[in-house]
């Protein structure tokens, strides 16, 4: 499991202030120290004039941090794909502003997202800046983020024509979010071609914590309005009551395995073979976030949950720029 660095810097969705920025150290130091070292970010994350905030505070975290595991923390950044972005020296010059940000060299970088949907042009220069930036040694590994098996299989024959392997692959992925896996078929593809599937939003933005019903209170804005349209179908059972609802199911599983709610659906991503990121914004997230580990859903179980998952009508909007 990994930590997903979205909020950290985020005011528009996740309410983000600089007098959070302590509590997102011990979150970081939290982390670490049990083993989770994997930090997912990206050079957009932050609104306004905080543009570039995760890279920067996750930089400071780790200069800061001298506990135990500091040698396996690993930083992985994406870069947007920007309309004025289309070169592969931009790129370059892109990844160069994060390691700076950071204070040292990208572990992983990763493309933000595909260009194929609307630009397709523009990214051939992107790509090749990608590959690039692994041949100076200016990363340790490159991947992908909301890619399909079609472009992935593209992507990863011109890579390796100049030996860049791909590390992983990024997709939207929970138990409210199993189109790219499934539907497409990325994880067999994944597991053909050598890649680890990163799982981003495997508590779908928190609708799967089992803390927010219809009668509120629910989050402002967005998260609000999207929690107001699947939040009933998540408690809606199956045909002729055949089976739990989804929110019954993880209710079930939960207390049967003295686990929370969030728990039992990180931990049904890692069963998939999958590397969760969910975020943290405080202590209390990161501990039970970290609660998801050491342990393992049994066959029933995971059964249950697909189950009950294939009932909900209105499942997590897809990404826009996921590609097929």
């Amino acid at each position: 499991m990994g930590c997903g660095t979205w909020a950290w810097g985020n005011q528009l969705l996740w309410g983000y202030d600089e007098s959070m920025d302590d509590h997102l150290q011990a979150v970081f130091n939290l982390c670490v120290n049990n083993g989770v070292t994997l930090f997912d970010t990206g050079d957009s994350y932050g609104t306004g004039r905080l543009n570039g905030r995760s890279e920067l505070l996750l930089g400071r975290f780790n200069r800061e941090y001298l506990g135990s595991n500091k040698e396996n923390i690993c930083i992985a950044t994406k870069l947007a794909a920007y309309p004025w972005r289309w070169t592969r020296q931009s790129m370059v010059k892109a990844c160069k502003s994060s390691a700076q940000r950071l204070g040292k060299n990208v572990d992983l970088v990763q493309m933000h997202w595909s260009t194929a949907n609307y630009a397709p042009w523009q990214e051939v220069g992107l790509l090749d800046g990608l590959a690039d930036l692994y041949e100076q040694g200016l990363v340790k590994g490159v991947g992908l983020s909301n890619y399909g098996p079609k472009q992935l299989k593209q992507v990863q024959k011109k890579f390796a024509e100049r030996g860049v392997p791909i590390t992983t692959l990024q997709v939207q992925y929970s138990l409210l979010s199993t189109y790219p896996v499934t539907q497409l078929g990325l994880k067999d593809l994944c597991d053909e071609l050598g890649i680890k599937l990163i799982a981003y939003s495997p508590l779908a933005l928190g609708l799967l914590t089992g803390k927010y019903s219809e009668q509120g209170p629910l989050p402002k804005g967005i998260r609000g309005l999207l929690f107001r349209q699947i939040l009933p179908g998540m408690r809606r059972r199956g045909a002729a009551s055949a089976g739990s609802s989804l929110l019954g199911c993880l209710r079930e599983v939960a207390q049967a395995r003295n686990k929370t709610m969030s728990q039992v659906a990180i931990n049904w991503c890692i069963c998939k073979g999958t590397i969760p990121i969910p975020g943290a914004k405080s202590v209390e997230q990161a501990r039970e976030n970290i609660g998801a580990l050491s342990w393992q859903l049994n066959v029933s179980e995971i059964a249950e949950l697909d189950k009950a998952a294939a009932n909900v009508g209105k499942k997590m909007v897809q990404n826009i720029f996921q590609t097929k």
